[in-house]
């Protein structure tokens, strides 16, 4: 049996589609779980998406991913910027991790160009919106040997 792909979301992240759209785009993150889930099957995985608010849930989650996942997709929110604790279950972690932001981290206020996700990942994928989780999945599939069929969607 194989261990599903975790998708971990920060703060604030449950208000997209309404916060700034501006900067995080139009799409909500139930439309980015929905075009997760759906470009996963593609390769035969699932998915497991989560949104908190929350550092004490967010690690947890992360030491869950380590555990009981094949790869991490995280989009850390504020926390990639701020938080040790966060830091510290990700040097934990050993399967492959994609770091997501919605928006070019590196374009914005220079408290953003701190990541404490960065070290730990495999990849980081900035600027590119909603697709970039998608980009992300595919990253994983690479890295995992996985090869994307499109009849698998309907499935």
């Amino acid at each position: 049996m194989s261990k599903d792909i975790y998708i971990l979301n920060g703060p604030n992240l449950n208000l997209l589609g309404q916060r700034e759209p501006d900067v995080y785009g139009k799409s909500t993150l139930k439309d980015i779980e929905s075009l997760c889930t759906a470009h996963a099957r593609q390769g035969g995985q699932k998915i497991i998406f989560r949104q908190t608010n929350s550092e004490g849930e967010l690690v947890d989650w992360t030491q869950e991913a380590a555990t009981h996942g094949s790869a991490l997709i995280i989009n850390a929110g504020a926390y990639t910027h701020t938080s040790i604790a966060l830091r510290d279950a990700l040097a934990a972690v050993k399967v492959p991790i994609i770091e997501v932001h919605l928006s070019n981290i590196f374009a914005r206020e220079d408290f953003r160009h701190q990541s404490h996700v960065s070290p730990f990942a495999t990849g980081i994928i900035c600027g590119l919106g909603a697709q970039g989780y998608v980009r992300a999945i595919d990253a994983l599939f690479e890295l995992m040997g996985v090869v994307p069929n499109a009849d698998q969607q309907t499935k």
